[in-house]
Parts: structure tokens; sequence; C-alpha cells
């Protein structure tokens, strides 16, 4: 597991390279996603610091295919409109957060901010669809709970899961749109039931595991003695 201290987080399996960049004043976790053989890049959840994903792209020489949404809180969508900006790529984001995304203006003013309405989104993403990153293949699961419109991305023995489960916790449920039982439903139907050896990356903190999570995360353990 990669240490917090350590940034950007790079990991590797045959041609499919995961960075990870966390940034901004809500540590969030950006992810850029390639098949390094045809330098074919997504980047999942752009958030406050844009023009750092922009330049590892650079530096990288990848090419940007795609904008993925896991979903639409404010911490996840900031570098969004400048990634589009400055790249063209399409916009992936499920219908049930948009209204979420196109109250982005608002958003910023909880937090003292003022920030412009993000681009319309390209695709809309539904549960089953697959999307591509050149020949790597990813899953879109409908993970909802901590917002109407989680989504999560599974594949390559990984699950690009937003904010539904991080290591030693859970998504947040007390924002406009979250639920408890419904996210410990998403976790239950579509994290767990994954093998024990998927790498879970979170919006937020460290890579885990699923059996790691499944052993020891305190809100998933004591569900699993409830039942």
């Amino acid at each position: 597991m990669p240490s917090m201290n350590c940034w950007p987080w790079v990991a590797r399996v045959s041609d499919l390279e995961v960075v990870t960049l966390p940034n901004g004043q809500f540590a969030e976790n950006c992810y850029l996603i390639a098949d390094t053989a045809r330098r074919e890049a997504v980047i999942v959840d752009p958030g406050e610091e844009p023009a750092m994903f922009l330049a590892e792209l650079d530096t990288r020489a990848w090419s940007l295919a795609g904008i993925w949404l896991t979903h639409a809180h404010i911490d996840h969508v900031m570098g969004v409109g400048e990634v589009r900006r400055r790249t063209g790529a399409r916009i992936y984001l499920h219908p049930g957060d948009r209204a979420l995304y196109d109250a982005l203006p608002r958003q910023a003013e909880w937090f003292g901010l003022r920030l412009s309405p993000a681009p319309p989104p390209d695709h809309e993403l539904g549960h089953g669809d697959e999307l591509r990153i050149g020949s790597f293949a990813f899953e879109v699961r409908h993970t909802p709970g901590h917002s109407p419109g989680s989504v999560s991305f599974v594949g390559n023995g990984m699950v690009i899961g937003g904010d539904v489960l991080f290591a030693g916790s859970i998504g947040r449920t007390d924002l406009p749109g979250g639920d408890l039982p419904t996210l410990m439903s998403s976790i239950q139907r579509h994290f767990l039931t994954l093998p024990d050896s998927t790498v879970v990356r979170s919006g937020h903190g460290p890579e885990t595991t699923i059996g790691i999570e499944r052993l020891t995360n305190p809100f998933l353990t004591a569900e699993l003695e409830v039942d």
C-alpha cells in the first residue's frame, strides 16, 4: 500500500498504469489511467488542481480520451471545466448526480469559493456500461448512498469507487442526497462481491483491498455482526 506522503502514487500492471494525484484543500484523489502502449488515458474526478493534472498528462505524453466522474461533489469536479477546455475530452456522469453537478457554483458558495458552472456532460453513465481505455475495459456500477448518482469503475483487478468505501471507513451520508442504508447496500452488493485481492482506489486517502476492508473496516464488520 502506498504511503500518503508519496506523491504521485503510480501503479502499473502490464500496459495499464494508474497515477494517483492527491490535490487541493480537500485532499481529493484524482486518477490518470492509461493504456501506455497506446498512450491513451482518461482522468477520473479532476478536482481542485487541474494544472497539476494537465502537467502530468503532458509529462507522460498521454492523449486524454475522457473525463470520468464518480460523482459530482465539488472536490471531485472543480477542475472539469479547465481539463475540458484544454483537452476537449468528453465528460461522463451518471444522471442521478446531474442536479448536483449543475449546482457547482452553489456548492462553491458553501465553502466561500466562487466557481463558474461546469460544462454539460457529454455522456450519461448507466449501470452495466462498459468503458474502455485503449485495450482495457471497465464496468460501470451504480453505487449510490454517498450521492444519488455515485458510480464505481470496476475492472483489471481494481475498483475506482469515489467516496463509497475508504481504507477503514465509508463515505459520509450527511450531505444532500446521502443515505446510509443505500450506501451500505451498494458496498455489500458491488464491493464485497469482488475478489478479496481487488484493489480499492478511493476518492481520498490510501488504496486498500476488498479483503482488508472485509476483515478490518469497523463499519463493515459491525454490519456483518448485525447480519
